[in-house]
């Protein structure tokens, strides 16, 4: 059964010369293939504002590019998270995007009686992360800390189950490194997890 599917690239630069946009066209490239239906949107292309204070967090979204963002995250079945990992977490710009698309409650909201709303009940997503570091030193040493967080405090609580993880650790290594782990991330593009 074809799927619609959200691939975020969260790589900051706009460049298009990162791991990371390899790691978007591969996954593309192989749910395209399978028939599945990909919508891509690299944030760098933004303009995201920080969200300062709560009342600014209850307000609709501040321009036209959040909305559109909000509108194709409503139309997809399943969600691709690429990004670097920096400072030991996802880059300022992804969290700044995922604040502005949670604005107005798109993303949670809580009723008059105090019960929570999850928006996006129903949908699945992948959290795909790259990084200089061994994969199992930061899933070993450091729990895979961030990712844990986004997968439950964000996705989970936002109604995503299930949330799958990928660790690239150690991008720099080699391009035969990177190539396998292109193919292996060609593959979960056909199988739209």
């Amino acid at each position: 059964m074809a799927r619609q599917i959200l691939l975020v690239n969260g790589h900051p630069d706009s460049g298009g010369a990162h791991f990371c946009d390899a790691i978007a066209a591969a996954y593309e490239a192989g749910a395209g293939a399978a028939g599945h239906r990909v919508d891509r949107l690299d944030i760098a292309g933004l303009d995201l504002p920080y969200v300062t204070s709560g009342a600014v967090w209850k307000q609709p979204a501040p321009n036209d590019g959040i909305r559109d963002a909000q509108r194709r995250i409503a139309s997809a079945d399943h969600f691709v998270f690429v990004y670097p990992l920096w400072l030991g977490d996802m880059p300022a710009m992804l969290k700044s995007f995922l604040e502005q698309v949670s604005c107005d409650g798109f993303i949670l909201s809580v009723d008059d009686r105090g019960r929570w709303r999850q928006g996006l009940k129903g949908k699945s997503a992948r959290i795909i992360v790259t990084m200089g570091m061994p994969a199992l030193v930061y899933r070993l040493y450091f729990l895979s800390h961030s990712v844990r967080s986004f997968a439950r405090n964000v996705l989970g609580f936002a109604g995503v189950r299930p949330v799958r993880q990928t660790i690239v650790g150690s991008v720099e290594k080699s391009a035969e490194h990177r190539t396998k782990w292109l193919e292996t991330i060609h593959k979960l593009g056909t199988r739209a997890v």
